[in-house]
Formats: C-alpha cells, structure tokens, sequence
C-alpha cells in the first residue's frame, strides 16, 4: 500500500486542521493525524500522544527516559509472530497478513490506541531499525483505514 509521504520522512500521512472536529471533539475526522518514530529518536513537543507499540521493552532504553505517555503491549504483535517475522523482509507481507487477522480480534486492546487518535495527534513508537517494515507501520495503516467513513 503506498502512501503520500510528503515532507515526512517517515512516511506518515499528515491531516490538515478540520474545522468540524475543532468544534467538537466527539466528531472523528476521515484521517487522523498518526505518525511514526523509533522510540529511541528524540521526543518533540509536536509528537502528540506517544504510544509504544511494542510487547517487549526497549533494549538500553531507561523507563525514565523514554517520555511516553501509553505503553499498549497487547496492541503489538504476539511473540509467536514477531518471533516468526524476525524482521526478514521476504516475510513482510505475510506478517502484515497475520498481524492484521491479530488485530482484528483485539478490540478491547485497541481502543486506548483509538481514543487516543479522536483526541489529536499519535505518535506511534517502535524500537526496529527498520522504519519501512515493523508493527507499527501496519497499526498505523489500520487505524487510518478504520476511520475512513
């Protein structure tokens, strides 16, 4: 799946300011504004709400340096399959399937993740090295598809 990726280096989509959300914040607009970062790159004031995505902590991260605001283990996925994927690129299209049929039955695990977006920007924080190919990317892409209307 291809995506606009602008100015950011990410590739995260970005949403412009929507008048009908700014009048009431119940409303969820089309595209939420969710971006990506590695955990261990530097927290900015414009990172919004940061969520980490991952089941297992950061390696030589400490807890108290880490300025995020939600850890949301269960939102990552399971150890059977992110040991399976072991970030081999040959295995990026069957993870993305699996990880999605994951998602698919962790709606009580996903909702912190999903009020969270209705409130204003997401980061969505992973520690892999590689920022094309790694959970978050495809959490983003699932959460960007379930808010379309």
């Amino acid at each position: 799946m291809q995506h606009d990726q602008g100015d950011d280096p990410l590739g995260a989509p970005s949403s412009p300011p929507c008048a009908a959300h700014e009048a009431d914040p119940g409303y969820m607009w089309a595209g939420p504004d969710v971006r990506l970062k590695r955990v261990y790159d530097t927290a900015e004031p414009g990172d919004g709400n940061r969520i980490l995505v991952d089941r297992v902590w950061p390696r030589g991260l400490r807890k108290a340096d880490a300025a995020i605001d939600l850890w949301l283990k269960d939102a990552a996925p399971s150890s059977e399959l992110r040991r399976w994927f072991a970030h081999d690129p040959d295995k990026w299209p069957e993870f993305r399937r699996r990880y999605r049929a994951e998602l698919a039955g962790r709606a009580d695990a996903l909702a912190p993740l999903e009020q969270a977006a209705r409130q204003g920007r997401v980061t969505l924080l992973f520690a892999a090295r590689d920022r094309d190919r790694n959970n978050a990317v495809v959490l983003r892409d699932w959460l960007l598809e379930r808010r379309k209307p």
